[in-house]
């Protein structure tokens, strides 16, 4: 930049410094979630799903932390293109940004703040019903058909239809509901679910 003094002052945007290491990649998880408006809180950490083999789950280049998660390129679906500066640069739309972090609850700050995404999305204009449960689907994780399920049972939105095929979809070996988390806590059999975190009913907390 033309305002940087010298070399050492200039950044690139993290957005596409992911994009020229990672790729084949996309921005997802919590930083997807700041991206479409889902979440208030802001986090350091630029959340990269790369189909490259990833060593470590926390990497810095520039001064940027990145949090890596391995996916292979097949999986890399339900994705948009967005431009920084001149640069194309993939993030998760608004329902596959809910299927990763209901896959996995860590890119998403954890099931509570998860949870309070999912709200956030179905109270939203990015809610497409149909489009989360292809994008469900075609990830192959059953258990995100129970955490999904659970969590609009918890929150009280209105999601009937949601809630029908999460029930048909379902595996019935039991899951957890935040992997992260110790295997403790009751089971709730219609979901095949080991509730570890409990979530506020008809609401949640981050």
């Amino acid at each position: 930049p033309l305002g940087a003094p010298e070399p050492s002052q200039w950044r690139e945007d993290p957005w596409v410094i992911a994009a020229k290491t990672f790729a084949p990649c996309y921005i997802g998880g919590w930083s997807a979630c700041e991206h479409w408006g889902l979440t208030e809180q802001v986090f350091r950490d630029v959340v990269i799903v790369t189909g490259r083999p990833v060593r470590r789950q926390r990497v810095e280049i520039q001064g940027n932390p990145f949090r890596l998660k391995a996916l292979p390129s097949t999986k890399q679906f339900g994705t948009r293109q967005v431009w920084r500066g001149r640069v194309r640069v993939l993030v998760s739309d608004p329902a596959r940004t809910v299927v990763d972090i209901l896959d996995d609850p860590a890119i998403g700050g954890g099931i509570r703040h998860a949870a309070s995404v999912i709200k956030a999305y179905l109270e939203s204009e990015h809610r497409d019903d149909a489009l989360l449960l292809e994008h469900a689907r075609r990830r192959g994780n059953r258990a995100v058909f129970k955490r999904l399920g659970h969590i609009v049972e918890v929150l009280g939105i209105p999601a009937q239809g949601i809630q029908d095929a999460c029930k048909a979809s379902k595996s019935l070996g039991l899951a957890l509901l935040d992997p992260r988390v110790p295997a403790k806590g009751r089971i709730v059999k219609r979901w095949s679910l080991r509730v570890n975190v409990e979530l506020p009913r008809g609401g949640t907390s981050a």
